[in-house]
This record gives C-alpha cells, structure tokens and sequence, in this order.
C-alpha cells in the first residue's frame, strides 16, 4: 500500500472516530458474512457502529485519541465498535452478540480512558450502569433522606390531625368528649 493510501486511510480513521473516546475492541475472524451482517444491522438499529481497522494506521489514527489506550490490543484482526449512548450500551449488545456467536472474539473496551482487557473486562463493563441509570440512582440518593425526613414528619402530624378530626366529628354531633 502506498504512503499517499495510508495517509489517505488515517485521515479517514481519524474523521470517522473524532470524538469518539470511549468503545469496545473486538475481532471479527472467523465470522460468515450473513452474521456479521445480521449483527452490524441489530447494531445499527441501536445507533451502534462498528469499524474494521488496519492496525498500524488505527495507532497512528488514534495516538492523539481517547482510543489511544487500545494501542497494545491491536493485532490481528481488529474492529472497534462505537456509539450509541454510552459505551456499556456497546458493551451490552456486542456481549449479546458473543452469546450468540462463538467467534466473536471480546478483546478490550475503552471507558474514560480506563482500558477494560479481555472478555472478563468486556462483562465487567457491560455491569456498569449508563449514563441515565447513574443519574436515576444519584437522583434517588438525593431525594431519599428528604422523603425519609417527610415520613418521620408526616407521622405525628397525622396522628395529631386524626384526633383533631374525631374532636370536631364529636362536637358537630353535639357529642360530649371525654378526657381519655
């Protein structure tokens, strides 16, 4: 390949992956054609996209990245799957997909520059919560002293309202109330 290809083909590598710091490093090897067009469809349906890379010109596309991390992994047949909401969607669905397809081979995944190697790595991110789950749970750790603390309130005034409430009932009734 030429040096004016190769240049060529980093420029592309480095459009195509701008902005992108955070993805799932798989291999492809093996695989037939039907499925990895079935799960390249599944993906892109979830706004998923994967890419197969020539190796060498993926480190030089990615040396100024946040997929500068996967510099080591690269070797041998080698496709970085981005996009997506979050980078645990990708994990989720490529994991799926693993399940499936015995040669889909798991190799790494990039989350805010913290490499997770290997399929163990893969799984432990795919655990992670997304980004929306983490702020559902911030939100409930929040919320939950105060509606705790609302409860603990709430309480005694009520029962302080249930007899105000049987008083006024007696009273309106023309009933006499008893210090009890």
């Amino acid at each position: 390949m030429s040096k004016a290809v190769k240049t060529l083909m980093i420029r592309d590598y480095k459009t195509k992956f701008e902005g992108v710091n955070d993805a799932v490093l798989v291999s492809l090897r093996g695989m037939g054609g039907i499925e990895t067009n079935k799960m390249r469809t599944s993906l892109a349906q979830k706004n998923i996209k994967i890419t197969v890379v020539r190796n060498t010109l993926a480190k030089h596309a990615f040396k100024d990245s946040g997929l500068k991390n996967f510099e080591s992994m690269l070797n041998g047949s080698s496709a970085v799957a981005y996009g997506a909401e979050s980078v645990v969607d990708v994990a989720r669905e490529i994991i799926t997909f693993a399940k499936k397809i015995e040669k889909l081979e798991l190799r790494a995944a990039v989350l805010d520059g913290v490499v997770f190697e290997g399929k163990k790595g893969v799984e432990q991110l795919s655990k992670f919560p997304t980004r929306t789950e983490a702020l559902a749970q911030t939100v409930t750790l929040v919320l939950s002293p105060a509606r705790k603390l609302m409860g603990q309130v709430k309480g005694p005034g009520g029962k302080v309202m249930a007899i105000v409430k049987t008083v006024q009932e007696k009273l309106e009734k023309g009933e006499a109330i008893s210090k009890k």
